[in-house]
């Protein structure tokens, strides 16, 4: 594989036996390697374990698992979106293709609009600026298709300031990159190439990590259809359309279904239906301070945002990441009971019952030296109080030796009466 890769264009897992991800991921891959086959797809589908092989997926990058990448001569593409057969097929599909596709034809470019939610179309002749468009086609291939076309090509609702020029086209309309007020193409592409509303999830809210916007997104349950939570969706929706041009630069709008990844990201348990507003470039949030009624209620919010009237929550400082820290843990306790009650008494007890023993030698061990050093102690004080006492011999010698302390004339006195005694 190594020796020939190069000769073919490969989609290939790297995976290790024992990921839980990984073995989720292989009945989805499978379809993936049917799918590709059944359609004629150039496109070869493999699978490589990287712990035996780890030097080949040490050569491609591969820090975690399950990893898919598209290899297509020298260059590598990760693939980041969801894991399912569809998302992948269309991710190999357009990556194996030609960076810059053309359309010739107005039918052509009705078709691809069709396909295409968001449709990035270069308009013009040989010219620096389609060298950097190549140039960031080949960066951003990953994430959206880029086209090129004629002039006359174009819908006749689409006038463009002067040619050449690079075109999104999305939400019902269109948007020409404007060099000095958007900066640089490739930043705006990446800014541009999500719809002005969004339904997010996981993956979605992490690929907007890379556009540097705030993300509002309203926190519904879509099952319910009250009149909260509709009325919730539908301001963020007006907002979105109404105030586009106040507001694209800095913010993605959309709605998000159930708060329990909004609740794992902000360590915080977000009664639903409501508004948050994520800064996903330093885990900062925003809340609002009061009850959203209207959309002007929801501009001021934005506003305040803007001008830094709003508090600000989270953050990635040392005391959040403690935080984090702490939360992950309780997470992962919770989860492994919740899903094995067996099996996390099992990890959790067995370690915490040999902490017990551990503790309880210790204290025993303590408590026995107490006991010993408290006899030690009580023999010394004997021996002392028997050193202080003295044998029979040493008080018979200090008897005989205060005698001799005694005067003559005493020792007289004492032999008579003595004698007298006898």
């Amino acid at each position: 594989f190594k020796e020939n890769r190069k000769d073919d264009i490969w989609l290939v897992d790297f995976y290790a036996p024992w990921c839980g991800h990984c073995k989720k991921l292989e009945p989805v891959w499978n379809e993936v390697g049917i799918e590709m086959k059944s359609m004629g797809s150039p496109v070869k589908v493999g699978k490589m374990d990287a712990t035996s092989f780890s030097s080949i997926a040490s050569e491609f990058g591969v820090r975690g698992y399950p990893t898919i990448k598209l290899l297509k001569g020298d260059l590598a593409y990760n693939y980041r979106g969801p894991r399912t057969k569809d998302d992948i097929v269309e991710f190999a599909n357009r990556v194996a293709g030609p960076l810059i596709r053309p359309l010739p034809s107005q039918h052509m470019f009705e078709h691809v609009q069709k396909r295409h939610r968001v449709l990035f179309v270069y308009v013009g002749g040989e010219s620096p600026l389609k060298e950097k468009y190549i140039e960031v086609a080949s960066e951003l291939i990953v994430y959206t298709y880029f086209f090129s076309a004629s002039e006359d090509v174009l819908p006749e609702y689409v006038t463009l300031p002067e040619l050449p020029a690079v075109v999104v086209f999305k939400d019902g309309t269109y948007f020409v990159y404007d060099e000095y007020e958007d900066g640089d193409l490739s930043s705006w592409i990446n800014r541009e190439r999500f719809q002005g509303y969004l339904n997010v999830d996981g993956f979605t809210l992490y690929e907007l990590g890379d556009t540097g916007k705030l993300v509002a997104i309203a926190v519904i349950d879509d099952k319910n259809s009250s009149v909260e939570h509709t009325r919730l969706k539908t301001i963020i929706q007006e907002v979105a359309r109404d105030y586009r041009d106040h507001f694209h630069r800095d913010f993605q709008f959309g709605h998000m279904d159930g708060n329990d990844y909004i609740n794992s990201l902000l360590m915080d348990d977000l009664t639903i239906p409501t508004i948050v507003v994520l800064n996903t470039s330093n885990q900062q949030y925003f809340l609002p301070d009061r009850h959203i009624e209207s959309t002007e209620d929801m501009v001021q919010f934005i506003n305040n945002i803007l001008d830094g009237t709003a508090e600000a929550q989270g953050g990635d400082g040392l005391l959040q990441r403690i935080k984090r820290i702490i939360y992950d843990a309780k997470s992962t306790v919770v989860s492994v009971f919740k899903s094995s009650p067996l099996l996390g008494c099992f990890l959790f007890g067995l370690p915490l019952g040999v902490i017990s023993i551990m503790c309880y030698g210790i204290c025993t061990a303590d408590t026995d030296g107490v006991v010993d050093e408290h006899e030690a102690a009580k023999k010394e004080n004997g021996d002392r109080e028997l050193t202080d006492e003295g044998s029979e011999e040493e008080q018979e010698e200090e008897k005989n030796g205060k005698y001799t302390e005694l005067s003559d004339g005493e020792l007289k006195q004492k032999d008579i009466m003595e004698k007298k005694k006898d």
